[in-house]
């Protein structure tokens, strides 16, 4: 593809050679002459200078390359919409591998493919144009929309239901049971039947071994936009905003409630039954105890606002310092001391 060509379809503005043919794209270190490559962080700029690009996307306050340029208001993501010109995932065919199980009254909608050792329980209902790849099991009563991509081993539980254009992952769970026990007057513990169910609205990615339980009673909501990152666990009855994002390995304890366009990084934590405002952020490793401001950004644990930790964590480092400095003066004062006769 020409430079001049792919520049009009990322509606970027092009600086150098407008015949320059395009055949891929790579990443900095990686790319070379007949490559796109992108920068966005500024940590990078080094990389940048010395690229043996083709051309590089980049913001259009970036001091010019050494390699053809095109502009951008967001390079990170043109180059993800330059990725899709040139790399097109498996097409799968419709129709049903002879492995499957299907079970007389799940409903499959027109033109979806439905791969090797599938498994559709009764009254599951699969949209148009869904794809479940191998080896993927959709419980009895589930409700999925058009445009669904499961792949293997992904998994949707009794009575759960899914949106239009949703992916889940490889090992994805959607709906397995909440962690719900009601302890016995002799210290063991009942298992709580999880009556209700997980539901995932649109446009919402659930990426490998993550978790959303169902609920006890009620329901567990995920709401459109949502990503959800590698072995996340999302507890019973919580819910997650619009277009909010959790990282790896967060885990959210029952009942706990995540605003829209949130972003909680990796292995941060929250108690449960509290509520984390919109467009807050966690960062990584925060644990939480309580509710968080809408806008806030909490960091440590337990978690406080990220300015208070960042002073803590640079008191933190000094601590043999300011011990050494305390015994010193408790000495000095103590030679002030009139001594006992």
């Amino acid at each position: 593809m020409k430079l001049s060509e792919l520049a009009q379809r990322l509606g970027c503005v092009l600086e150098g050679d407008k015949v320059l043919e395009i055949t891929g794209v790579a990443g900095l270190h990686e790319a070379g002459p007949g490559h796109l490559t992108f920068l966005s962080n500024p940590k990078y700029r080094k990389a940048a200078r010395t690229t043996r690009a083709g051309a590089i996307l980049l913001a259009r306050d970036e001091p010019a390359p050494p390699c053809a340029a095109l502009r951008s208001a967001n390079p990170y993501l043109d180059f993800a919409r330059a990725i899709e010109l040139f790399y097109q995932p498996p097409a799968y065919a419709p129709g049903v591998h002879p492995t499957a199980v299907i079970a007389p009254t799940a409903r499959i909608g027109e033109g979806a493919h439905i791969g090797p050792y599938c498994f559709l329980d009764a009254g599951a209902a699969l949209g148009r144009n869904a794809v479940l790849h191998s080896f993927v099991s959709v419980y009895r009563g589930a409700q999925i929309g058009d445009n669904f991509f499961a792949h293997s081993h992904a998994v949707v539980r009794e009575h759960c239901r899914i949106g239009h254009r949703v992916i889940l992952q490889n090992g994805a769970i959607v709906g397995a049971d909440g962690f719900g026990f009601a302890r016995r007057n002799d210290g063991s513990w009942h298992k709580m039947a999880q009556s209700g169910p997980a539901v995932i609205e649109d446009d919402v990615e659930i990426q490998a071994a993550a978790c959303v339980d169902r609920a006890t009673v009620g329901e567990t909501r995920v709401r459109r936009g949502a990503k959800i990152d590698n072995l996340v666990q999302v507890g019973h009855a919580s819910s997650v905003g619009e277009d909010t994002l959790l990282c790896a390995q967060v885990g959210l304890a029952g009942s706990t409630t995540v605003g829209a366009k949130c972003i909680l990084a990796g292995q941060a934590g929250a108690a449960g039954h509290l509520t984390i405002g919109d467009g807050a952020v966690l960062t990584a490793q925060s644990g939480v105890p309580g509710d968080v401001p809408a806008g806030a950004t909490y960091s440590g644990y337990p978690a406080i606002p990220n300015k208070d930790w960042l002073k803590s964590v640079a008191v933190f480092n000094h601590l043999a310092e300011l011990q050494a400095t305390v015994r010193e003066l408790k000495s000095r004062v103590a030679a002030l001391q009139p001594h006992s006769t």
